[in-house]
Order: structure tokens, then sequence, then C-alpha cells
């Protein structure tokens, strides 16, 4: 969607992170999926532009304020044919939590959104903040609808977990957090944002399946750049089997 709008600004973000000392007036260009939190700006302020957000704004990025837990004791039983049975169990839990969520990072790239379902809980609470958007959705179909939006023949994406620190908390609950790297291109927009990233997850094992019930990030850093021109790619995997852009 693209509008020209000249308005009093009194909030720079739909998330309202980048907040001017005092209102400020400019003419913005803007193209913007507000599902997705991919925006292009170009704007010419007429007065002092909105100030960066201060940092108490920003979630406090460790274990206790992020609600982690400790998880089960990460040492051997004494050794009868239960306890080692069920110390494989756990390696094997551990196992599957990670592939997990390696499945999800390669569904998103590739928008297989068929497969990306499969992943993810009926009830999975997705809440993502970055620099300048915020995603909130409740529900497997919605948040697989809104990337079947944003992963399209006109997008780039490239998103790398690392670092997983895994809390089984029982037989069929677990938590875990993961350091992303990310790169994202919106082609038809000369978009880039890139940057880093801290995860905090919650799995539930459902009839024999690790899935996803609660998925949130904050960013660590992100940076957004407008591009001078199309980037010259020499291979595009979405370009062939993504959907029609609708932004």
């Amino acid at each position: 969607m693209r509008r020209e709008e000249r308005t009093r600004i009194l909030e720079d973000g739909p998330s309202g992170y980048n907040r001017p000392d005092h209102d400020c007036e400019q003419i913005t260009y803007r193209i913007e999926n507000a599902a997705t939190g991919y925006i292009l700006t170009k704007s010419r302020h007429l007065s002092q532009p909105a100030a960066e957000s201060p940092m108490s704004e920003r979630q406090l990025l460790n274990k206790q304020s992020l609600g982690i837990q400790p998880g089960l004791p990460l040492r051997a039983s004494d050794g009868d044919i239960e306890g080692l049975r069920a110390d494989i169990q756990h390696l094997m839990d551990l196992e599957a939590i990670k592939q997990l969520k390696y499945a999800y990072f390669r569904c998103v790239d590739t928008c297989n959104l068929e497969e990306l379902a499969g992943l993810l809980h009926e009830d999975v609470a997705v809440h993502f903040r970055g620099g300048t958007y915020e995603w909130k959705f409740q529900g497997r179909d919605e948040y697989v609808r809104n990337i079947g939006m944003s992963f399209s023949r006109e997008a780039v994406g490239q998103h790398n977990a690392h670092h997983p620190e895994i809390q089984l908390l029982s037989d069929t609950e677990a938590t875990a957090l993961w350091y992303l790297a990310d790169n994202m291109w919106i082609l038809n927009h000369n978009m880039k944002t890139y940057g880093t990233a801290l995860y905090w997850d919650r799995y539930l094992k459902v009839d024999g399946n690790w899935l996803i019930r609660e998925t949130n990030y904050e960013r660590v850093y992100e940076i957004n750049e407008t591009l001078d021109g199309r980037p010259k790619l020499s291979s595009h995997y979405l370009g062939a089997h993504g959907p029609e852009p609708q932004f």
C-alpha cells in the first residue's frame, strides 16, 4: 500500500519505539504491510526529526526477565535400566527440539507454509519486536498466513539460529533461548534489514512430537537500509517458488 500523508507525528513506527522529543511535521511517502511489519518510509521533516527511543523501553534480555526457569538437571541417572532409558530420551528430546527450530527457519526462508504449519501448536503465541516493527499473533493459521505475505517472490530471507540453551521442564514441556542472525531483502521496495535478535521459545510435546507453543524475540541490533537499486542475484529461490507480493 502506498500513501502520501502530511500529519503531526507523535509516534514513529507501529510499536511506538521511536518517539520525538516534541511534535514534528513531516511529509511521508510510506509503503507498508502492517501485518508483516516491513515498512519503507521516505520522509521530509519540516521541523526537528524524531529522537531514538530510550533503552528503558526495551525488554531486558536475561533469563529472569524472560521467565526462563531452570530445567531438569543435566546429569546421568544412577545406572538402572529405567534411568538409562530416561537419560537417552532426554538426549533425544534435546535433539528433536534443535531439529524443530532448524526446520522452522528453513520453512520460513523457503515459504514452505504447509510444513511450517506442522511445526507449530494450533494456539501458538508469537511476539517479535524489532527496531521499526512489532509482530504479535495468536494462533497457527494467522501466523502462517502472514509469513506467506512476507516471504513472496520479491523477498530474500536468511535466518540462522545459533547457540541453543534448551531447558527440559518435564517430559512434555521445554523452553529455549536462541541467538538469531538474519538478513532480509524486500526487492520491490529496495529495502534491506539485517541484525541479530535473542529468541525465547516454549515447546510442548503433543502425541510424541515437539511443537512450538510460544515464540518471541527482541532485537539486539537492527539496521535498515534503502538500496540504490535491485541486487543482482544469480540465484533466487523465492523468485521462482514464492507467492505473488501483496505489498
